[in-house]
């Protein structure tokens, strides 16, 4: 059985900002799909509800959804969120990558 990545306490926490004052909340969706400059790329998004057969995180009343066929990718990976002078995202922090591009988006395996 694979084990899910760990959410921080801070993106759980800027996700609650974004949805401060939202009649429906958004969960934070992280995809692996092929592509990008290392041969895989994080796609995040926002979306409203899970598809049927996504893994559910939640914590501090906010959700992240991950599709099965990206779980493998995401195994024992940390997102999070930063807030640095290049500018604030979410990131995802993948001891399963072997290398990534300067972008933090693209990475391999």
């Amino acid at each position: 059985m694979q084990l899910p990545p760990k959410v921080t306490d801070r993106a759980f926490a800027r996700l609650a900002a974004i949805n401060a004052g939202q009649a429906v909340p958004r969960a934070l969706r992280v995809a692996v799909e092929g592509g990008g400059c290392s041969g895989f790329q994080y796609d995040l998004k926002l979306e409203e509800t899970p598809a049927a057969d996504d893994i559910v995180l939640e914590g501090a009343g906010q959700r992240v959804f991950i599709d099965p066929v990206s779980l493998p990718f995401l195994e024992n990976a940390t997102i999070d969120f930063t807030d640095e002078l290049i500018g604030a995202r979410f990131v995802v922090q993948n001891p399963n990558a072997t290398s990534s591009c300067g972008c933090g988006i693209s990475f391999s395996m």
